[in-house]
C-alpha cells in the first residue's frame, strides 16, 4: 500500500481502501470462532458447553489485544502524519516489547485464576477440566497472539489492512484443517481432545505471526529499526500504557455489557436466551462493514491529526458515520423481512425463533446509530483521548442499559419486546449526544491548537 497518501488522498477513497480489506479480515475471524464451536459440537455436549464456558476468559486475550493494536496504530499514526518516521520505528519496537510484557501477566492471570472464574459461573467440574485443558494451550500462547496484534497494529498505521485479512482467510482455512487433526489424531499424531482444538488454533496463529513479521521487516520503517530500539524506552511505554489501558478497559466492558443483556434476557427463560444468541450471530456479522470503517477511521484520523490537518480528521469522521448509517440502513430492512427466516437457520424451535426474530425486528432499527459510536471511538483513540471510549462504552453498554432493563423488567414488569424497545430509546438518544459531544470537542480541540 506504499501508493496510498493517508494525508492526501480523498477521504472517501481511503475509506473504501483500507475499511473492506479490514471488514473481509474481521469476517473470516468470525467464523473462526464458529467452526471452533462447530468442532466442539463434535467432541462432545459437555465440550460444547466448556467452549461457551471459556469465551469470557479468553476475550481477556482479545480485550488486551484490541488495546495494544489501538495504541500501536494510533502512535505509530501520529508519528507518520507528523513526518517522525524514527519515532514511529521506535514505537514499533517498544510495541513488541510492550506486547511480551503484557503477555506474561495475561498468562499468569489466566493459568493462575481460571479454575475459580469458571466455578463462579456455574460450571461443574467436568465442564471445568475440559475448559482449562482448552485455556491452558491458549494462555500459554498469549505472547503469539499479542506480538501478531502489534505487528497487525504496526502494518495498519501505515495503511495495510490487507496483510493481516490474509492471514486471517488463511489462518480460518488452516484451522478447519488442522481441527480433526488434532482434536481425533491421525497417524503419529495423538487424540488430544479438546486441547486439539488450542493447539491448532496455536499453530494457525504462529504461521500468521511470522508472515506479518515478514510484511513488517519488508516496510519503509525497517531502515530505522536497530537493534536498540528494543531496549526498554520507558517514555514511550508509558505512552501506549496510557492510551492501550482504556481501550482494555471499554473492551472488558463490552464482555460486561453482554453479560448485561444475557442476565436479563434469561429472566424470560432459556428459550429467551437461545433465540437472542441467534439473532446476535447476525447482527454481529452485519456489523463487519463498521468495524471496518472503524480501522479506517483509525488509521485516516490519526496520521491526519499528526499531521494537523483537523478539517480532514473531520471529514473522514463525519464521511464515515454517513457511510456506514447507510450500510446499516440497508442491512435492517433485509433482517427486518426476514427475521424468522434468518433465525431458523440456527433452530427450528419456534419460541426460541419468535424471540431471535422479535430482536431482529427492533434491532433493525437501532443498527443505523450503531456506526456512530464504533467510528467516535476511533476518533478519540486517533486524537489520543482515549479516556472518552471508556466512558462512552460504559454509558452504552454497562450503566444506561442495566438502568432500563432493570426498570422494564422489575419495576414495569414489561415482556422480552419491552426490554429491546428500551434499549432502541437509550441508543438513540445517546447516540445523539455522543455525536454533537464529538464535533463539539473535536472542533472546540481544533481551534485551540491552532491558536497556539
Amino acid at each position: 500500500m506504499k501508493s496510498m497518501n493517508l494525508v492526501g488522498d480523498p477521504i472517501t477513497t481511503l475509506l473504501k481502501k483500507i475499511a473492506i480489506p479490514a471488514s473481509t479480515g474481521t469476517l473470516f475471524q468470525t467464523l473462526y470462532n464458529v467452526v471452533d464451536t462447530y468442532f466442539a459440537g463434535k467432541i462432545s455436549p459437555n465440550a460444547l458447553a466448556a467452549i461457551a464456558k471459556s469465551f469470557p476468559l479468553y476475550f481477556i486475550i482479545i480485550a488486551t489485544g484490541v488495546g495494544i493494536v489501538a495504541a500501536s496504530n494510533a502512535l505509530i499514526s501520529n508519528s507518520l502524519g507528523a513526518k517522525e518516521d524514527r519515532k514511529a520505528s521506535l514505537y514499533v519496537a517498544q510495541s513488541l516489547l510492550y506486547s511480551v510484557i503484557v503477555s506474561i501477566f495475561v498468562t499468569i492471570i489466566g493459568l493462575s485464576f481460571s479454575d475459580d472464574l469458571l466455578r463462579l459461573m456455574g460450571s461443574d467440574q467436568e465442564t471445568i477440566n475440559l475448559a482449562t485443558d482448552y485455556l491452558d494451550v491458549i494462555f500459554f500462547a498469549t505472547f503469539i497472539f499479542l506480538i501478531q496484534i502489534s505487528l497487525n497494529g504496526t502494518l495498519n498505521a501505515q495503511g495495510d489492512t490487507k496483510s493481516y485479512r490474509n492471514v486471517l482467510i488463511v489462518t480460518f482455512f488452516l484451522n478447519i484443517g488442522l481441527n480433526p487433526l488434532f482434536i481425533f489424531g491421525f497417524g503419529p499424531i495423538p487424540a488430544f481432545g479438546i486441547a486439539g482444538l488450542a493447539i491448532a488454533t496455536v499453530i494457525a496463529q504462529l504461521i500468521g505471526l511470522f508472515y506479518l513479521a515478514y510484511k513488517v521487516y519488508c516496510c519503509e520503517l525497517k531502515q530505522y529499526l536497530k537493534l536498540e530500539c528494543f531496549l526498554p524506552k520507558f517514555d514511550l511505554i508509558k505512552n501506549l500504557t496510557n492510551q492501550s489501558v482504556p481501550i482494555m478497559m471499554s473492551m472488558f466492558m463490552i464482555g460486561l455489557g453482554i453479560y448485561n443483556i444475557l442476565f436479563f434476557v434469561s429472566k424470560f427463560g432459556y428459550l429467551a436466551a437461545a433465540g437472542y444468541g441467534s439473532a446476535l450471530r447476525i447482527e454481529q456479522i452485519l456489523l463487519l462493514p463498521v468495524i471496518g470503517l472503524n480501522t479506517a477511521v483509525l488509521t485516516i484520523a490519526g496520521q491526519n491529526f499528526g499531521a494537523k490537518l483537523f478539517p480532514r480528521v473531520d471529514e473522514v469522521y463525519t464521511k464515515a458515520i454517513i457511510i456506514g448509517s447507510s450500510f446499516m440502513i440497508l442491512a435492517g430492512v433485509v433482517i427486518f423481512l426476514l427475521a424468522d427466516n434468518i433465525v431458523s437457520i440456527f433452530t427450528d424451535n419456534q419460541d426460541a425463533i419468535n424471540y431471535g426474530a422479535d430482536y431482529l425486528k427492533i434491532a433493525a432499527f437501532i443498527g443505523p446509530v450503531y456506526p456512530v459510536f464504533f467510528i467516535t471511538n476511533a476518533l478519540f483513540q486517533a486524537i489520543k483521548k482515549p479516556i472518552y471510549t471508556v466512558l462512552m462504552t460504559f454509558l452504552r453498554l454497562v450503566l444506561l442499559p442495566f438502568a432500563t432493563m432493570w426498570t422494564v423488567v422489575f419495576l414495569f414488569e414489561g415482556s422480552f419486546r419491552d426490554l429491546f424497545l428500551g434499549l432502541f430509546f437509550i441508543n438513540w438518544t445517546f447516540g445523539i449526544l455522543v455525536f454533537l459531544f464529538a464535533k463539539y470537542y473535536t472542533k472546540k480541540l481544533f481551534l485551540r491548537t491552532v491558536k497556539t
